[in-house]
């Protein structure tokens, strides 16, 4: 049976470190992650369906999932938006897709990054959540460039089951995510 990289890695290594560090004397109170979410807003989507699909074929390369449209839930008349309007695109992963997305995000598209540092350590949410913002959607080796229609960026939220901002950092951090060096 096939099992990800990340996610026996999670077991090996990543519990017992968790464990250690917060001095945990049970394996079910280390945190895990949750699932991974991948947000796409595009205001062009209303109008321009085309548009649109173009950036449900890009997540659903990126991901291997079919992404679904989302809709907007309230009228806001300074953006000129009505209620049910199409307003983006997004996929939800968990299990072994989380996994694998985790490893090539880590591994293949950050490094991609121009001029890249590490990602900020402020995006945690109070919560245990991680937000991190891509600007362009070339980072990732699914993408073909010659079909790009527009370039848009992607939100991509990590939920763990962590109580705290700490434990998440720690969770993430043991994952491999390179977090920018404090200045």
């Amino acid at each position: 049976m096939y099992i990800p990289n990340m996610k026996k890695y999670y077991k090996e290594n990543v519990i017992p470190y968790i464990m250690q560090k917060f001095s945990y004397k049970n394996v079910m109170q280390v945190p895990k992650l949750e699932k991974i979410v991948l947000n796409i807003g595009m205001a062009e989507g209303a109008t321009d369906i085309k548009i649109l699909d173009s950036a449900l074929e890009e997540i659903a390369a990126i991901t291997g999932q079919k992404g679904v449209i989302t809709r907007a839930k309230n009228s806001i008349a300074n953006f000129k938006l009505r209620k049910g309007q199409t307003i983006g695109c997004k996929v939800t992963l968990r299990k072994d897709r989380m996994y694998e997305f985790l490893e090539r995000f880590i591994s293949f598209s950050l490094p991609r990054i121009r001029d890249f540092r590490g990602v900020s350590k402020k995006n945690f949410d109070g919560r245990g959540n991680y937000t991190l913002g891509v600007t362009e959607q070339l980072i990732f080796p699914e993408i073909n460039y010659d079909k790009i229609l527009k370039m848009h960026g992607i939100s991509i939220s990590f939920v763990t089951t962590s109580k705290s901002d700490e434990e998440a950092f720690e969770l993430l951090k043991a994952f491999g995510m390179p977090f920018a060096k404090a200045s």
